[in-house]
């Protein structure tokens, strides 16, 4: 069944579930885990067998262009990794628990784990993950016709009819709710010390305006790990990343070390005498109560969090297009700032070797390409794109505009150092890459531009600088800021 290509957006509502149809919905995510990963490994057996045959080591060997692609569609189909093989291969199974899972439902599972796969094709991941015991799935439908379908005020599915609940002062769900329902999707979430239940409908359309507003004029973006610059003509901000998520952070940590003690004394057999992991303890953990209990508050904190942060950026979106409407930053790779370093580096003031970790826990605690979608998708309600410059062609953090220069810098350094009017400046790294970024025109930097607006981006940059440092006597900055 093709799905429709019209504009979607989604709206999440709470569903007011009785105890015997969440004792329904938990077997039915059950065996929707189960369907799950059964396809998973009957698609990751043929993408095994695929690599290691001699027509795709051949092939890979092939120029690329349009006869190389041909040929790899032709080893998909041989080695059954398509929609159609999937969509039968899960009938059978979908036929034998129909009671619980219908077959729209079973065909998504099923075209969700050749997703999976298509990625380790594409060279989008390195291997496939399958849904552990107490790992939680959402289950979603194709269309609002059969299976899992949203009519009336109530989500129908198998026998079950559950009310959606909807506030009386939601006046947002209230509007977005007349749009017409693609498909329904159903989870769960650990809150506090129990499940509840949530659907998810994709609607049609773009979701009602609420009190939103858009500037007019040019801004330049630097979105770091953890913080972001945003500077236009009459403002410079350095402004950190879902500042409100610090306390549950704290709470992940502190709930982290509890798990850490308590698997090692419940099993000390399963580590060597250094503190390390034996090998082959895959499947050989005890989990005390205290412990599953503890692992429960874990999911309810990282489910925090998430919340917190979303609301963090839809808050600071909001502002960013607020100031105005064409929006340049840099189309930075995060994926590969998580990775481990490939090179060994020495630290130059304690002559030691620096670790190979990166940018993977801020990456995570922040999220700044949830940000940058975020604006991205709040622009496109309003017809406009986040302008992408290209980090390699303008290169904003390395450019001098006073000297025409560029110059390597290490990312220690947060400062940089000019020669201007008879006196030495310094000014901020991040906040002078956003100025850079918002005078870049067709991935060239306007040095015109930039000399002609320094002196006024200058006593902005000052000023912000003087109100980082007033915090800083209160609360504490993060380290890339640099003060």
């Amino acid at each position: 069944m093709a799905r429709s290509k019209t504009p979607s957006f989604v709206l999440t509502l709470k569903l007011d579930t009785q105890k015997y149809q969440e004792d329904i919905l938990n077997k039915r995510f059950k065996l929707g885990r189960l369907i799950y990963n059964a396809c998973l490994a009957e698609e990751y057996k043929n993408y095994r067998l695929m690599i290691e045959s001699k027509e795709y080591q051949k092939v890979c060997k092939m120029p690329k262009g349009k006869e190389r692609n041909e040929k790899f569609n032709a080893l998909r189909k041989k080695y059954k990794l398509t929609i159609s093989y999937v969509d039968s291969y899960v009938a059978p199974m979908q036929n034998k628990f129909k009671k619980n899972i219908d077959s729209l439902t079973a065909q998504k599972l099923a075209e969700r784990a050749l997703d999976t796969v298509n990625k380790l094709i594409f060279g989008k991941a390195k291997k496939v993950h399958f849904k552990k015991y107490d790992e939680d799935i959402s289950l979603e439908g194709k269309a609002n016709t059969s299976g899992i379908r949203y009519k009336d005020g109530y989500i129908e599915w198998n026998n079950l009819k559950i009310p959606v609940v909807i506030k009386s002062n939601d006046k947002y769900a209230q509007t977005a709710i007349q749009s017409r329902v693609k498909y329904c999707r159903i989870f769960r979430q650990y809150v506090k010390n129990r499940y509840k239940y949530y659907v998810q409908l994709i609607l049609e359309g773009i979701p009602p305006l609420k009190e939103r507003k858009i500037g007019n004029g040019d801004i330049g973006l630097d979105a770091g790990t953890q913080t972001i610059a945003v500077v236009t003509d009459t403002l410079a901000n350095l402004i950190e990343l879902s500042p409100e998520t610090e306390g549950v952070d704290k709470e992940i940590i502190k709930l982290q070390r509890e798990l850490n003690r308590s698997r090692r004394a419940t099993n000390p057999d399963n580590y060597n005498e250094d503190g390390t992991v034996k090998k082959g303890t895959k499947g050989k953990w005890k989990k005390s109560k205290k412990y599953i209990k503890a692992q429960m508050q874990l999911r309810d904190r990282y489910r925090k969090r998430a919340e917190i942060r979303q609301q963090s950026h839809n808050k600071l979106a909001n502002y960013i297009i607020s100031l105005g409407d064409n929006i340049k930053v840099e189309d930075m790779d995060y994926n590969a700032l998580q990775k481990r370093s490939k090179q060994t580096t020495v630290n130059r003031q304690t002559k030691r070797f620096n670790r190979k970790k990166r940018f993977g826990n801020s990456l995570l605690n922040k999220a700044p390409k949830k940000l940058l979608n975020n604006i991205e998708i709040k622009l496109s309600y309003f017809g406009k794109k986040l302008i992408k410059v290209n980090k390699t062609k303008v290169k904003a953090s390395q450019y001098n505009h006073i000297e025409d220069t560029y110059i390597k810098k290490e990312l220690s350094d947060r400062w940089n150092y000019f020669s201007y009017k008879g006196k030495i400046i310094k000014v901020q790294r991040d906040l002078y890459s956003a100025y850079l970024l918002q005078n870049t025109e067709n991935d060239k930097i306007d040095r015109n531009k930039c000399v002609e607006k320094f002196d006024n981006f200058l006593k902005l940059h000052d000023e912000e600088i003087n109100r980082l440092r007033k915090i800083k006597k209160t609360k504490k900055l993060v380290k890339s800021i640099g003060i």
